[in-house]
């Protein structure tokens, strides 16, 4: 097997082996293939390399059919990483990463506004009235006004965290994911995340997932506001025009 070894801080390498493996669990009951992690030491993070190959229509729909599986294995509770891992995690390219919260929260919603965006919103330059929008949107986040069957007493999604197209690699063999950022979610974070940079043959990706396991009534609507995480960490890190569409983005749902 070819290998391909990435270098780091001892936690992201940890973060990220422990992310992989706990992501690969639901591979045996036909969850989506996972690099596998050969070994995480120190600072050298060694996982098989993924031959490259076209994405297909039918990788596609296939990819998204597992991916609803890996959904479905579950987390202990909305916000928690993999399991044993203690402390915030990471999220960010690499090099410039910044703290990811962890924590259990009773719904989706909560944690998305106190654990996602939060804690983001408050390392941009806002106004005194961007600010509220923001602060509104929480309130709603927490009231469970978005969290369709992922509210108080549901079981969390086991998401990637960080699904954007650069993270699915496609081989001759299938799609494959790479560089999670994972928590208990909700799994319109990752299809959201699909969607932001467009990834190949959503469509497919999306009509595969709804054959396993259906999404809830006006998904589509809510693509935005599963997306704002991303928009916001792009906000702190770059800043320029995703600042303001960070902005655009969160007036929708107040």
């Amino acid at each position: 097997m070819e290998t391909f070894c990435k270098s780091g801080t001892e936690r992201a390498v940890a973060w990220e082996a422990a992310g992989l493996r706990w992501l690969a669990e639901a591979e045996q009951d036909g969850g989506a293939r996972v690099a596998r992690v050969l070994s995480a030491s120190g600072s050298t993070l060694e996982i098989e390399r993924i031959e490259s190959a076209p994405a297909s229509r039918r990788a596609a729909g296939d990819f998204g059919a597992a991916l609803a599986v890996t959904h479905a294995a579950g987390a202990s509770a909305f916000g928690t990483g993999p399991e044993g891992w203690s402390g915030a995690g990471l999220q960010g390219p690499a090099g410039n990463q910044l703290k990811l919260p962890l924590g259990s929260y009773e719904n989706w919603g909560s944690m998305w506004a106190d654990a996602r965006l939060l804690p983001l919103v408050s390392r941009v330059a806002w106004g005194s009235a961007e600010r509220k929008i923001f602060e509104s949107l929480a309130e709603r986040l927490r009231a469970g006004d978005f969290d369709g069957s992922y509210g108080a007493g549901s079981t969390p999604a086991r998401v990637h965290g960080d699904l954007w197209s650069g993270n699915l690699l496609f081989s001759p063999a299938g799609a494959v994911l790479i560089d999670p950022a994972p928590y208990g979610g909700h799994p319109e974070d990752d299809l959201a995340a699909l969607a932001l940079f467009g990834a190949p043959y959503l469509k497919e990706i999306i009509a595969g997932y709804q054959q396993v396991k259906p999404l809830d009534s006006g998904w589509q609507e809510r693509t935005e506001l599963h997306q704002l995480h991303l928009l916001l960490l792009h906000a702190v890190l770059f800043g320029g025009g995703y600042v303001s569409e960070t902005l655009a983005a969160a007036k929708r749902y107040v």
